[in-house]
């Protein structure tokens, strides 16, 4: 949680967390749940602002597997071009109940912002709530850790989501 108030962490802690969170859903959910991750193994130590990916993938588990009573499915696509992040995570959803996943609430709203607010004019984030599939197709344009980078703090606006 300490690491939320920092304007950058490295993204490989980003995606151990993420990584930590799926395998304890899979402990809860056991062989009833589909779900193909792929993670980049190399990060070269490219930065992101904090807890900008979890959201998705806690609603993706909130919103689709928990409500996919059938066959839950999940999958994760993080990849990485020099500086350039793209994930595509996707989840399947209940046909029978036809639910669309709710936008009224607070969390991707909040990421949503603080993308707007982190990476003016470095991301591309779009989102499609279809019938059966919800899919989010996320671009960042990251850098790299230096000390100067190390010793910035986030403004004080950012603080309030983080």
């Amino acid at each position: 949680l300490s690491e939320g108030a920092k304007a950058l962490v490295p993204l490989e802690k980003e995606l151990k967390m993420i990584s930590d969170y799926i395998n304890l859903e899979k402990v809860r959910y056991g062989n009833k749940l589909d779900m193909h991750v792929s993670l980049p193994t190399d990060t070269n130590d490219l930065q992101i602002a904090p807890l900008i990916l979890l959201p998705f993938v806690e609603n993706c588990f909130k919103h689709g597997a928990s409500k996919f009573l059938s066959h839950p499915w999940i999958n994760l696509k993080i990849e990485l071009e020099d500086n350039m992040m793209s994930m595509k995570l996707m989840n399947g959803k209940d046909e029978d109940k036809n639910q669309l996943i709710p936008v009224s609430g607070t969390g991707i709203p909040n990421v949503q912002m603080r993308i707007n607010l982190v990476y003016p004019g470095k991301h591309n984030l779009q989102i499609s709530n279809e019938k059966n599939v919800y899919v989010v197709n996320l671009k960042l344009e990251l850098s790299k850790q230096n000390k100067e980078q190390a010793a910035i703090k986030p403004p004080q606006s950012l603080m309030n989501y983080a």
